[in-house]
């Protein structure tokens, strides 16, 4: 069973929260380092796709998804602390009485907020590097994104509530692994799928939009492009971490939860 899994969720998020509780500029600075994280990864995965994307080649977007898997690396073993899978944790301990909601949602919005201050400090740094100065280099990246902006908005819910699924899934069943070895690679293997079926995921969208914004890019590249995609994007993350995950896990596994509390 996912006991074992389960508790190690509900672990994490108490010690979230008293990160919290001590600091909250301490806590958003965790918020932010996991957005600067995610920016690592969608630099490696855009140079990467960039390399094929130039060539028409169909490896473009494999390759990119396959790179990109370094970003949830850095989170799990850096201390970042992400927006997307706190929407899984915290449910998941105030369903269990472990939390109150409007500590939850404090949190929620805390983490999100740092996650868009660490976004946009990456992206400053990066357009201080150059590297995607040169249009051979910045044109999947900016392919990409001018898509992202111009999905239609029901698509991109639904995208998103798929993709948190599949995101806090990463985190989760690793969880009830032994050894680095294997708990990486189930991690990369999760990445990759969420990446290559062209889910929404809200904080790799902030900081990937964010990189976008400081290069010089075409007009269908905009702030109302990035509202248009963020809002509903951040609406179905938060339901597929906390419904399909925290939700769903707590229900289906509450008869043994109860049997713990009785013994």
């Amino acid at each position: 069973m996912e006991m074992q899994p389960l508790a190690e969720v509900e672990k994490l998020a108490l010690k979230k929260m008293k990160i919290y509780h001590q600091s909250v500029l301490r806590y958003i600075l965790r918020a932010m380092l996991a957005s600067m994280f995610i920016g690592f990864g969608v630099i490696v995965a855009f140079k990467t796709g960039s390399f094929f994307y130039v060539e028409n080649s169909p490896f473009a977007y494999p390759m990119a998804a396959l790179t990109f898997g370094a970003a949830i690396i850095l989170i799990a073993y850096g201390g970042g602390d992400l927006f997307t899978g706190n929407t899984f944790y915290y449910t998941y301990a105030a369903l269990r009485k472990k939390m109150v909601w409007l500590d939850v949602c404090k949190l929620w919005v805390c983490s999100y907020i740092g996650n868009i201050l660490g976004a946009a400090v990456f992206a400053f740094i990066i357009f201080t590097t150059a590297l995607f100065a040169d249009s051979s280099v910045n044109g999947f990246l900016l392919h990409v994104v001018e898509v992202k902006m111009q999905v239609p908005i029901t698509q991109l819910f639904f995208r998103a509530i798929l993709c948190n699924w599949l995101v806090c899934m990463a985190f989760f069943l690793p969880m009830g692994l032994k050894g680095d070895g294997p708990k990486i690679f189930a991690m990369m293997l999760f990445v990759f799928c969420f990446f290559i079926s062209g889910y929404e995921h809200s904080i790799a969208n902030m900081c990937t939009f964010a990189i976008a914004l400081v290069l010089h890019h075409p007009g269908t590249i905009s702030w109302g492009g990035v509202i248009h995609n963020l809002v509903p994007v951040t609406i179905g993350n938060l339901i597929g971490g906390s419904v399909f995950m925290g939700m769903m896990y707590y229900w289906a596994n509450k008869p043994f939860l109860d049997d713990d509390k009785e013994s």
